[in-house]
């Protein structure tokens, strides 16, 4: 009893890891605490407030005000960024998790797409589109594994 226990505890935490949200090693706060209501509304990253925190997918989402916090709970999906916050860049191409940097960013077709460093970041600015197209499919089986 004791064993199954431990496996449907393993097997419900797996299923939840499903859909995973990247907030480094030491800490739980996703997009290392900046602000992704920002992104749209101001066009730039902007660090968040412990005074206005939630959280989503098992992650603390930072907010550097009470609209911002209330316009994510609203509709976190659109809001949050592709891919848990890893690497667009990295899904696409490398078919993996890699961490992403709040400042390397951008907004394709109303959605957040972060990268992992300036390099990067201007391999992903040649053709978004295709890097897209390539994560969106490769996402699904990763996640899986």
């Amino acid at each position: 009893m004791k064993y199954l226990l431990s496996l449907l505890l393993f097997v419900s935490t797996f299923s939840y890891s499903q859909d995973p949200v990247y907030t480094g090693y030491f800490s739980n706060k996703a997009l290392q605490g900046y602000d992704t209501v920002a992104y749209f509304t101001e066009q730039k990253p902007v660090l968040g407030s412990k005074q206005f925190v939630t959280e989503y997918k098992g992650a603390d989402w930072y907010f550097s005000n009470a609209k911002h916090l209330a316009m994510f709970e609203q509709n976190p999906e659109k809001y949050a960024p592709q891919y848990g916050g890893y690497c667009a860049w990295a899904v696409a191409e490398k078919r993996s998790f890699a961490p992403a940097d709040p400042h390397q960013w951008a907004v394709v077709n109303g959605k957040l797409y972060l990268n992992y460093d300036a390099d990067i970041k201007s391999k992903w600015d040649k053709a978004p589109v295709d890097f897209i197209n390539k994560a969106n499919s490769v996402w699904p089986q990763l996640i899986a594994e």
